[in-house]
């Protein structure tokens, strides 16, 4: 069956066209397949609803089990080679059929043949994971037709030779429109770009039958003016050129195509790579970032940046703008909680920042600050709640408005590359969002500090006909990733992209490049960067660096779960696969030996499973007591000194059992313990946003008589193991201040109740409520009698004395290279990790230095040790004695804030022997 010649309204579309912008946009006109969509108009533009199906399926087809695996081979698993095959289409997506029955509703079909060939390597390699079943190919000359087919409804079916329906399916499409608009990939500036000259908009949606413009004078105003957009047969691009600059104006696309198990539907929808938005992002703002209206005074100007020398030099601090000044009075009240509180520079928060900074201190990493959906920009609520310090009635009176709160921490992305609303002064104008951010990263870079972003590629907060689902509605199914039954799948908690697939790749490739070049962003931290291929995040690193001219750091969750695990669809971005790559990872190796148990533990475990800080068998809880040996003990040492060795691979170090082992030769849940090959390929950690805050969690894993002066100092300890690693140092905001959240173990939706800092330091927020029952509430029995517990919580004495002395670690970091030593070899000849093997003692950490000759380490030997007992305990380290050793001079200084180092701490030099304070950690020198 051959399909007609364009139709009549597409002739005097095409004319008009051509009348209006030249020959230069009709070159761009392809074929069209006979489509069944009207004319957009200015109603479809301001409607109430942001779908319309033109032409409803009379059948739902949901399941997709036949994949694409380039543009002419698609595998059917499970399917056998009997019977024929073909490949039905509709324009208007009426194609019906039943088993045993008879294809019905179709334009036409094409007829496949069993392929009994080789599979392309490329295609075979990204397609393992599609399994078993029939291979079958388009005919040759059929080829030249898939690109009008793919813009209607496709239905594979399995028929006997007589024509009864055996099997039938829609289709998995990435392989075949990665390899038919291979050349979209290649163009540079999709979304809106203005100019004197004239005003460019380009969409790709390779499977649509119509896109249309619609423009606005405003973010509220209704529609100007309706527009057909031209579509390049090579790319799949719709274009738009207009003659005028449509800077400040506000735009959405009509694009009408294919859902599967819908119809033909007409959606409304953003753009994808929209750089700004109006009032909860329901229009794109035309905007040029490099406008000065975009601009905060002096942002072309030379940037107050200091460049670091090495990734390790990094000290990150984890911090929700939000969470920032929401509660801080000294912030302006409009500025509060906005990107606007970083320009108020007197404020206790700025105040606070600029000490860290002045400390050592040097990124801010901010939780995402892209366009999120889970904030009301407009009319959003603050919850007023009130009780007892174990009390349900807090957090029932978050959870009564926690979907219309102002608060989330925003892993649900909306628009990738354009700031949040809810943060800016005006969430309705466009510019203003896109100048305070920039505002604010002046500010902090003005404060000393870089500023990085947490970025999250690895799903969509929606997928399907969902309002908030901005790429599937314009190429639907292709990009999110799916199981073998055509489901979007979810392991990341919202419906996973698909990275592997060419356009996902280069929309967050491009994304990046934006936040890099646009608004001086100088790190990226990727949410669950495991769920994305190494050769992707190796191109991106290129790209970006390219674009700003020097190298960025990039690092993210490197964790192997989900239907991507083991390399079962292609080499992640994950801990084990990312060895080599300059691309760094948290590890969670030490973190978890630190602290005790695992993310997810709940139940008795919370409290059973203790760690090497917070008393595992040498100080047990009344849940814990004789459930610890020493050898756990043993084991848990071993892997905070991995994080020490900055969790090399070939770092040789000798275990508790006496062996000599390399740290991939440890055992860390069966994995390698050390994994990497480079100290700035690791991430080292003890708290961030995810899981009970480091206080939460030896709230509940401390033997309960431990006074709050004493969990400070284990809070402390906590940092130092950070501080003394090699490798990126990172800390979650407010571990300075003793931060708690109440125990609740995911406060993304918990508000600002539940998330509050406090830069008076007068309240470290612990005992505000039971946390949220949504996910802490198995745990309440437990939780109930700790938040009531009156011995817990902190004065402010001790978040003053813990916020110095964490000043303190970060000047003695700062301070010399040899916390930071810049490369593997340099670690493998400069540190040694004393007090090893079975004779050791086990509650304290030995590292030394070597500084001689080392470019920036102040001093010839260095040599720390962290005491998480509680008593002091006496070393004798022979290859130490003879040597002039002092207290580092910061702990030497009448000016520490932690006493006990210079009061307590002894060294007897001829003999190499050390006395270490309890719960202390001491760094001794030789000039």
């Amino acid at each position: 069956m051959q399909d007609p010649p364009f139709s009549t309204s597409e002739t005097i579309l095409r004319r008009f066209l051509g009348v209006l912008f030249g020959p230069f946009v009709v070159l761009l006109l392809a074929p069209l397949a006979a489509q069944a969509s009207t004319p957009a108009t200015l109603v479809d533009c301001d409607a109430t609803s942001f779908q319309r199906v033109l032409h409803g399926a009379p059948q739902s087809e949901r399941e997709a089990r036949a994949v694409w695996l380039d543009a002419q081979l698609l595998r059917w698993p499970g399917r056998s080679e009997s019977g024929r095959f073909r490949l039905y289409h509709s324009a208007q997506g009426q194609i019906r059929h039943q088993q045993g029955g008879i294809v019905s509703g179709a334009d036409g079909f094409l007829n496949l043949d069993v392929y009994t060939g080789e599979i392309p390597e490329s295609a075979a390699m990204r397609f393992a994971w599609v399994t078993g079943g029939v291979v079958l190919a388009v005919r040759a000359a059929d080829l030249v037709r898939l690109d009008a087919l793919h813009r209607q409804q496709l239905l594979l079916v399995q028929e006997s030779n007589s024509g009864q329906v055996q099997a039938a399916t829609a289709t998995q499409i990435a392989g075949a429109i990665d390899a038919l608009y291979a050349a979209a990939a290649e163009h540079d500036e999709l979304g809106a770009h203005p100019a004197e000259s004239g005003t460019m908009l380009r969409l790709w949606a390779p499977t649509a039958q119509q896109v249309a413009l619609c423009l606005y004078e405003s973010g509220s105003s209704p529609a100007q003016s309706v527009l057909p957009m031209l579509r390049d047969p090579a790319s799949g691009v719709w274009v738009s050129k207009l003659a005028q600059d449509l800077s400040g104006r506000y735009y959405t696309y009509l694009v009408d195509v294919v859902v599967r198990g819908v119809g033909v539907v007409r959606n409304r929808v953003t753009d994808p790579y929209a750089l700004s938005l109006s009032t909860n992002s329901s229009r794109a703002l035309i905007v040029d970032l490099d406008a000065l209206p975009t601009m905060p005074e002096g942002w072309r100007n030379k940037r107050a940046r200091v460049r670091l020398e090495s990734p390790v030099d990094m000290s990150i601090y984890e911090l929700h703008v939000r969470d920032f000044s929401i509660t801080d009075a000294s912030v302006r009240p409009d500025y509060r909680g906005r990107y606007m509180a970083f320009t108020e520079a007197d404020s206790n928060g700025m105040r606070h920042l600029r000490a860290l900074a002045e400390a050592g201190l040097s990124d801010v990493h901010l939780l995402p600050v892209f366009d999120i959906a889970t904030i009301p920009e407009f009319g959003c609520v603050t919850p007023s709640p009130s009780g007892v310090p174990n009390g349900e009635s807090q957090q029932a009176a978050v959870g009564a408005v926690r979907e219309q709160d102002c608060f989330n921490w925003g892993y649900d992305p909306y628009h990738f590359t354009a700031p949040e609303g809810s943060y800016a002064t005006d969430a309705g104008d466009g510019l203003v969002r896109i100048h305070e951010f920039r505002a604010m990263v002046q500010a902090l870079n003005e404060a000393g500090l870089s500023v990085g972003m947490d970025v999250v590629y690895n799903h969509t907060s929606s997928s399907g006909q969902h309002l908030r689902s901005v790429l599937d509605r314009i190429v639907p199914d292709y990009y999110q990733r799916y199981n073998l039954v055509g489901n979007v799948e979810t392991s990341t908690c919202c419906d996973n992209t698909a990275t592997e697939n060419r356009m996902m790749a280069k929309l967050m490739i491009d994304s990046v490049v934006t936040w890099a070049r646009d608004y001086h962003i100088d790190s990226f931290r990727f949410d669950l960067m495991g769920h994305q291929p190494r050769a992707v995040m190796e191109k991106l690193q290129l790209a970006v660096n390219q674009a700003v001219g020097h190298h960025v750091e990039l690092l993210g969750e490197g964790w192997n779960f989900g239907e991507v695990q083991n390399g079962s669809r292609f080499e992640q971005a994950s801990q084990l696969s990312l060895n080599g790559s300059g691309i760094a990872t948290f590890s969670d190796r030490a973190r978890d030996a630190v602290r005790g148990g695992g993310c997810c533990d709940g139940g008795d475990d919370l409290v059973i499973r203790q760690g090497w800080l917070n008393g595992l068998h040498y100080a047990p809880n009344a849940m814990a007591a004789g459930l610890h040996s020493r050898a756990d003990l043993l084991r848990a040492a071993d892997l905070v000194r991995v994080g020490l060795a900055g969790s090399l691979r070939d770092f040789v170090m000798q275990d508790h059992r006496g062996e000599q082992l390399t740290l991939a030769q440890i055992d860390y849940a069966g994995q390698p313990a050390g994994y990497v090959s480079e100290p700035f390929e690791v991430v080292n950690y003890v708290e961030n946003h995810d899981n009970p805050t480091l206080f939460d969690i030896n709230a509940l894993k401390l033997p309960r008589p431990t006074s709050p002066a004493e969990r400070a100092r284990v809070q402390l300890l906590g940092a130092a193991i950070v501080a003394f690693s090699q490798g990126i140092a990172y800390y979650h905001a407010g571990i300075e201040a003793l931060r708690s959240k109440s125990l609740d173990r995911n406060s993304f939706n918990s508000g600002d109740w539940f998330n509050r800092l406090d830069w008076t330091y007068r309240d470290n927020n612990w005992g505000v409520g039971l946390p949220p029952a949504w996910d802490n509430g198995s745990n309440w029995d437990l939780m109930r009698p700790l938040l009531g517990e009156a011995g817990i919580k902190p004065a402010p004495a001790e978040i003053v004395w813990m916020r110095d002395a964490f000043l303190d670690l970060l000047r003695i970091r700062a301070g010399t290279t040899l916390l930071r030593l810049r490369s593997a070899a340099d670690i493998r000849q400069r540190l040694r990790l004393l007090n090893t093997g079975p004779e050791q003692i086990a509650t304290v950490l030995v590292g030394h230095v070597n500084g001689e000759g080392y470019v920036g380490a102040g001093f010839r030997e260095l040599l720390y040790f962290i005491n998480v007992d509680l008593e002091a305990h006496a070393l004798t380290l022979p290859s130490e004695r003879g040597k002039a050793w002092t207290l580092h001079p910061l702990q030497a200084s009448t000016d520490a804030a932690d006493a006990r180092p210079r009061e307590l701490a002894e060294v007897d030099s001829a003999i190499g022997r050390f006395t270490i304070p309890a719960r202390s950690a001491v760094v001794y020198v030789v000039e």
